[in-house]
């Protein structure tokens, strides 16, 4: 028999299994659907793993798979998540991809984690949407599937009940959103507790791009650094940084960038996001005294800086990740 929970009622899971399977993508969706969690209580998810090539099967780090699930178990499911893929060149069964329009077309979501992404493009499903994939291989995605809009920023992104996930990591966001959407912010919230993860990560995966890391070449910033996030609602300009520094403007703006890869207002503005999100998840402050607690003044100050790090604003924000009351 498959290895499904008992004693749950909830959304059929199954993630593929594969020769070649990527083991950290699939170890993301057996650890989120695949524990007994009782607190969830009965109607928490079911789960199991199915092949879809003839095993045993390979997976990365010298580990063999024997599956207890059959291919039939896809057109059972709720939810299908493909861990990864063999590679970009690897070809998709025709099988799989039928299978896969049927339960799509049946009302299932299809996910996928890294490069799992080319297997849901070679259904079709994905033409003319938006998905993503790491951003090693969206260049890739676009020269094969040109009827898809490649989105190599975000973490996630999903329409149509099809959902893709950026690099590796970025397939805990994905499914912690998936688990958001079914059973609110505060079941995320306690399964990305478990995972000692954040519930939602702010910035998109444009920040881990392949780029030249700048080299620290001096702590003269770091003590600099430090008083700036302890009075972040303090209106600093760049002339006080570098007298904060004894340097000259031109020095100081050099320096700051080789110690953070980033210009002075870049880095404050960013702090002062990072803050406000703590505060957006309590219901204390209103968004005229969070913007004007952590700098930025004003309400509207705050919404377009939060928007333009975030992809959405603060109440938005606030509504979809403050942990609701037990």
């Amino acid at each position: 028999m498959p290895n499904i929970l008992n004693g749950t009622s909830g959304p059929l899971v199954v993630a593929l299994l594969y020769d070649g399977l990527c083991t950290f993508e699939f170890g993301i969706v057996a650890e989120i659907f695949g524990l007994a969690r009782v607190e969830m209580g009965a109607g928490w998810y079911r789960f199991a793993s199915c092949p879809i090539d003839d095993g045993p099967l390979r997976a990365h780090g010298g580990l063999t798979l024997v599956a207890d699930g059959t291919p039939d178990l896809i057109d059972q499911a709720d939810i299908i998540v493909v861990p990864g893929w063999k590679g970009a060149d690897a070809p998709v069964p025709e099988q799989l991809c039928q299978r896969l329009r049927n339960a799509h077309a049946r009302g299932a979501r299809l996910a996928s984690i890294c490069s799992g992404a080319f297997v849901l493009a070679a259904t079709g499903l994905l033409d003319g949407g938006t998905a993503t994939t790491h951003w090693r291989y969206a260049d890739e995605l676009r020269r094969r599937y040109p009827k898809i809009e490649v989105d190599d920023t975000s973490l996630y992104r999903d329409h149509d009940r099809l959902f893709t996930s950026a690099g590796s990591a970025a397939g805990i966001d994905l499914m912690i959103e998936i688990v958001r959407r079914d059973f609110g912010a505060a079941a995320a919230n306690s399964v990305a507790r478990r995972l000692v993860m954040p519930a939602h990560r702010a910035g998109g995966q444009a920040q881990f791009l392949e780029r030249p890391v700048p080299q620290r070449k001096s702590s003269e910033i770091a003590p600099l650094l430090d008083r700036l996030r302890a009075s972040l609602q303090l209106r600093w300009t760049v002339e006080e940084m570098a007298t904060e520094c004894s340097m000259s403007l031109r020095t100081f703006l050099r320096r700051f960038t080789e110690a953070t890869g980033t210009s002075p207002g870049e880095w404050l503005t960013e702090e002062r996001v990072a803050w406000a999100k703590q505060l957006l998840c309590q219901h204390r402050l209103n968004m005229d005294e969070i913007a004007e607690t952590v700098g930025f003044g004003s309400a509207h100050t705050l919404r377009h800086h939060f928007r333009r790090q975030m992809g959405i604003s603060p109440t938005e924000y606030r509504a979809r990740f403050i942990a609701e009351p037990a």
